[in-house]
């Protein structure tokens, strides 16, 4: 970037965030007992009870759930919601996508700390990106949440997965807290972090926290080939599956009164990694590797003038480099080295009044600039203007909880070379309501419905041969309807829940890619339709049997049918699949755990299973993958010396050494353990 480019950008950043500190905040302190006056703040509770009084599906991990789970990253710990599909190359360092009901994983957003992270090269986030050492909690939503007090993008998705990191406590007398883990396991798993977190004056604290991870990957796995009574196997090593992550963070926070809160946080992450061949043809070789690059500075405010009205704004600026090289591609006549750059400038404000104690309105307006460069010859560079709108109400009392929004989508888009996709406008609605019939029993019903679409991705429209500039948005239409109860029923049993949903998503206008002229020639196109039908049910349990005795268990159940409606001849080389379950979407799909929690040691045992899904769209013998499980174990303890905690835990993953694939081709890894070291201050 030149140097007056790069100056003119500082500057930009600079004024949005100064815009959106021009006043200063007070610093949020969530614990899981008091309850604060700022309303639309979420606040947790000592059982998870906004999953079963949500007026849609909500699925929340605590931080020490997630602890619990035997996962390294958001993305494992993603798969044991229900309703979630993760599409995963394998490894530490494997591409990993998130689909909620079989919608794709471009409808679905992620957020980080309230603000969503943005990817218009292709319109997905990869979560391996992100670990779990610095989550406080993880959180998805179906549809859209019951916080109506939100920036007008988090209404612009079809579910939501926001990653919530921790804002510092300090308990009385007490101005520094400070933490130190040491993860270490097999394939050369090395895992250090820290965190500081300091409390200034009484007004301002901040808090720092980095992290390594690196680890070789090279996990063994059988080698299937062969047909039939033909089927041979071999014991095999995965190669070129390095990889070192880096992440930092720094956090300041304000605190000035029980009305108002600001933050501000500047984060850096940078990755390393080979990628894995597929595991054809007796033949895994592979030298691609790609790095990636990203940093962000957002700022997020909030104020409470009155009992009525409320303000807050976000800003922030993004920039985002990928590399990706081929020193030995096969088609192309020379090595590949590929480079692309990402910047968004993002500012947003939004207003809560409440009318009554019981009535609230909203209104959010977003503005953003996404640009892309890339190093190709006659690249287009789009850069694309987004505004959002969204006007919303909640209406709730006792037994009833009503919430209705409308969001205005206004997008100008163009490029320096080329024709660009053109302008969108698009209004989507979005209606839910829960109803709770008795008043001494926690039985909700609830519904909603939502119509919300997808924009065509920068490599949808400009990339190569195959983009196609008059493509439109990707629609999809949800319905659910579900029952959730929830009770606390006596000393033995201090808590239980359980909850329900039938759910109905129709896509129509699916970007796919078909072939033109031959099979070596495609495009982008507006044929798909897929018609979505499934059930989400998940339960738990916590059992008291003595006092320093707990037990905890919880799971969940997915079955769906996704089926591809578009009913067109199309000469694809999948044929015809008219009826067919979409590709990498199990009909069933489940996950548990158990957790026992005693003086001596906490025990956890947690475990994921897959039906048989289909690596294409035909759904014959030829492309099916087998269903799976995979098992897990752990044990830990805390030691406690005055102001120092120390804790070691040691895991064990697929514990029975199963070997599957998630992703045909692309095999997990088997039996592996991984042993964590912590200090605390």
């Amino acid at each position: 970037m030149e140097e007056r480019t790069f100056c003119k950008t500082i500057y930009a950043v600079l004024c949005c965030l100064l815009l959106s500190t021009s006043l200063f905040a007070q610093k949020q302190k969530v614990d899981t007992t008091h309850i604060y006056s700022i309303p639309e703040i979420t606040v947790s509770d000592p059982y998870q009870t906004r999953e079963v009084r949500s007026t849609t599906p909500e699925q929340i991990f605590s931080k020490e759930e997630l602890k619990n789970l035997h996962v390294l990253q958001v993305s494992d710990a993603v798969k044991h919601f229900a309703g979630v599909t993760v599409k995963d190359y394998g490894g530490i360092g494997g591409l990993k996508t998130v689909s909620i009901r079989s919608l794709g994983a471009q409808h679905t957003a992620v957020a980080y700390d309230g603000i969503t992270i943005s990817d218009c090269q292709t319109g997905q986030i990869d979560i391996g990106r992100f670990s779990l050492n610095n989550v406080d909690r993880l959180s998805l939503h179906n549809g859209q949440g019951d916080n109506i007090f939100q920036p007008a993008r988090t209404f612009a998705s079809a579910g939501l997965l926001n990653i919530q990191t921790p804002t510092p406590y300090f308990s009385a007398h007490k101005q520094t807290n400070m933490a130190a883990e040491f993860k270490t396991g097999s394939w050369s798993l090395v895992n250090p972090s820290l965190l500081l977190e300091r409390q200034l004056t009484n007004t301002w604290s901040m808090s720092a926290n980095g992290e390594w991870m690196s680890s070789d990957g090279h996990y063994p796995f059988i080698l299937h080939y062969g047909n039939g009574e033909d089927m041979q196997t071999s014991k095999e090593k995965r190669h070129n599956t390095d990889v070192q992550n880096l992440r930092a963070e720094v956090g300041i926070y304000g605190n000035f009164s029980d009305k108002e809160q600001w933050k501000l946080k500047a984060y850096y992450y940078q990755s390393s990694r080979g990628l894995p061949n597929a595991t054809t043809l007796y033949y895994d070789f592979a030298l691609q590797h790609l790095r990636d690059k990203n940093t962000f500075i957002q700022s997020q405010y909030k104020k409470e003038f009155n009992r009525k009205w409320v303000f807050q704004t976000s800003a922030k600026w993004n920039w985002s480099y990928q590399n990706y090289q081929d020193p030995n591609p096969t088609v192309a006549a020379k090595e590949i080295n590929n480079s692309y750059y990402q910047q968004e400038y993002y500012l947003s404000a939004s207003t809560l009044y409440r009318m009554l104690d019981n009535l609230s309105f909203s209104l959010s307006t977003d503005g953003s600039i996404n640009t892309m460069n890339a190093n190709l010859n006659n690249f287009v560079s789009p850069t694309r203007y987004s505004w959002l709108t969204a006007f919303a109400g909640k209406y709730m009392n006792n037994w009833v909880t009503l919430s209705a929004s409308a969001l205005a989508t206004v997008i100008n888009e163009k490029a320096k070379s080329g024709g660009s996709a053109g302008n969108h406008r698009k209004l989507s609605p979005n209606v839910s309501a829960s109803i709770k019939p008795f008043e001494n029993e926690e039985l909700r019903f609830r519904f909603f419905y939502k119509d919300i679409f997808r924009l065509p991705s920068f490599n949808d429209l400009y990339y190569s041969q195959t983009g196609n500039i008059n493509l439109k948005p990707e629609n999809a239409i949800q319905y659910n309807i579900g029952i959730t109860y929830s009770k606390e029923i006596n000393d033995f049993i201090p808590y239980i829940s359980a909850t329900v949903d039938a759910y109905h998503n129709k896509v129509t206008d699916k970007i796919i890619a078909v072939p033109t002229k031959n099979l070596f020639t495609w495009s982008m196109l507006n044929l798909g339709k897929v018609d979505i039908k499934g059930i989400d049910a998940t339960a738990s349990i916590n059992l008291q049997p003595w006092q320093k005795l707990g037990i905890n268990l919880s799971g969940n159940y997915t079955y769906q049918r996704a089926l591809d409606v578009t009913n067109s001849d199309l000469n694809t080389p999948e044929g015809r699949v008219y009826k067919h379950q979409i590709a990498y979407t199990p009909r069933v799909s489940a996950s548990g755990h158990a957790g026992i929690e005693t003086p001596w040691v906490n025990l956890s045992y947690s475990f994921l299973f897959s039906g048989k899904r289909y690596m294409l769209g035909q759904n014959i013998s030829d492309n099916r993958l087998d269903s799976y499980s995979d098992h897990s174990l752990s044990a830990g303890r805390d030691f406690k010396m005055r102001n120092v905690t120390a804790s070691l835990n040691v895991e064990v993953l697929n514990l029975l050494n199963k070997n599957y694939e998630i992703v045909k081709n692309f095999p997990m890894p088997g039996r592996s353990f991984r042993v964590t070291v912590g200090v605390r201050y």
